[in-house]
């Protein structure tokens, strides 16, 4: 693909099986330029690159005879080439394409120069072309002047649109996706003194994507909690990280390598985090410490990878879903067996911990955990204190730490 003047030029005869065709390719591209917010204004095949421009230049180009019949009867506006000379070739009695390349080439030279042959050449195909093919950035910028002044934030919804497709095309030309993309915009002139002359938003995902719908769902949940400091008249979407994204075949039946559930959990959370705040979705991680309470952390979703790309090793026991803390008190029977909305069901235990001590006293840990059922609470972390506090004197040094899902 090249740009060609005012015109993008791009070799598809490699593909045309691919496509099943010129007209289905022709149609697939009308409806992907749409649909990325970029109509085409006028289209043309050819064999060459300056011929198809020619052609796409006229209204009405003849559809029947050969290429070099159809370039002979256009205009001679409709080659760049030709049409500095226009004024000098109607007086010669020259209209059409076809009929200054009937004049003598000697004499057209000397009168007019080699590039005006030159680009007749190439454009009926007697000379070879050679482009300068397009590549993209590395970095996707674009921008929107918006047609009224904008003063509720989830209105520059629909004007984001257009620049979310745009960045959805270009992703899928580079075989990218991205994580965070930014949304700015700038302020009416006829603002208040105290108010900045921009505003932004960013947008962050849990792992990488170009899903145009994910991405617009997603805008629009930050864009409905934004409140706008001042009227907008021009908006901004930018992408500056570009990550590679791995293409994966769809699969017949679904299974362990369709994609299509992990995906759909991620938007889900992504929506809730925003809704609800990022303090409020968490995710649980194991950490490396040899107490049992500290080797899970609970953090805003998604967490970041663990330091160092290692993972924490195995929890030697179950882990609850919830920790209390402080731990919860527990009263006990004439057994010393411990009580918890009456009496509970020892499912697995003792397992000592011993450990702690770098810490100093307030650290240190001398316990015995177990898991037990309760009939009307479910499945409880319990631990037992070998060394209870003497200051403590009315606790039974039984203690309720978790409560499993």
């Amino acid at each position: 693909m090249a740009r060609l003047e005012e015109g993008v030029v791009a070799e598809v005869s490699a593909s045309l099986r691919l496509f099943r065709g010129a007209r289905a390719l022709r149609l697939k591209l009308q409806a992907g330029a749409e649909q990325a917010g970029l109509p085409l204004g006028a289209t043309a095949w050819a064999p060459t690159a300056l011929g198809a421009l020619a052609l796409a230049r006229c209204p009405e180009p003849p559809r029947r005879g050969s290429f070099a019949e159809r370039l002979d009867a256009l205009p001679l506006r409709a080659l760049s080439a030709a049409q500095a000379h226009q004024a000098m070739l109607a007086r010669l009695g020259c209209q059409q394409l076809g009929e200054l390349r009937r004049l003598p080439r000697a004499a057209l030279a000397r009168r007019f120069g080699p590039a005006l042959l030159t680009a007749l050449d190439q454009a009926y195909g007697d000379t070879p072309e050679a482009h300068t093919w397009l590549t993209l950035p590395d970095r996707f910028e674009a921008r929107l002047e918006l047609p009224w002044r904008v003063e509720h934030a989830p209105v520059l919804l629909s004007f984001a649109e257009p620049l979310l497709r745009q960045l959805c095309a270009f992703l899928a030309a580079r075989h990218a996706g991205v994580r965070t993309l930014r949304l700015a915009w700038q302020h009416d002139a006829m603002r208040a003194r105290d108010v900045a002359g921009s505003g932004e938003l960013t947008v962050a995902t849990a792992d990488t994507t170009r899903d145009l719908r994910r991405l617009t769902r997603l805008l629009g949940e930050h864009l409905a909690r934004t409140t706008l400091a001042a009227p907008a008249g021009e908006l901004s979407l930018s992408a500056e990280q570009l990550l590679p994204l791995q293409e994966l075949s769809a699969g017949l039946l679904p299974g362990e390598a369709d994609e299509q559930a992990h995906t759909t959990t991620h938007a889900l959370l992504e929506r809730l985090s925003v809704r609800l705040g990022a303090a409020r979705v968490r995710q649980g991680r194991l950490c490396e410490d040899h107490r049992l309470d500290r080797m899970q952390h609970w953090q805003p979703w998604p967490a970041p990878a663990a330091a160092g790309g290692t993972a924490a090793r195995q929890a030697p026991g179950p882990q609850p879903t919830w920790l209390l803390d402080p731990p919860l008190p527990l009263r006990c029977d004439a057994h010393e067996q411990p009580l918890f909305a009456g009496p509970l069901t020892r499912i697995s235990g003792p397992h000592r911990v011993e450990t702690g001590w770098w810490d100093g006293p307030a650290g240190l840990q001398t316990r015995d955990y177990f898991v037990y059922r309760s009939a009307t609470r479910g499945v409880l972390w319990v631990y037992h204190e070998r060394f209870p506090d003497p200051a403590a004197a009315w606790t039974s040094g039984w203690f309720l730490h978790g409560v499993f899902a």
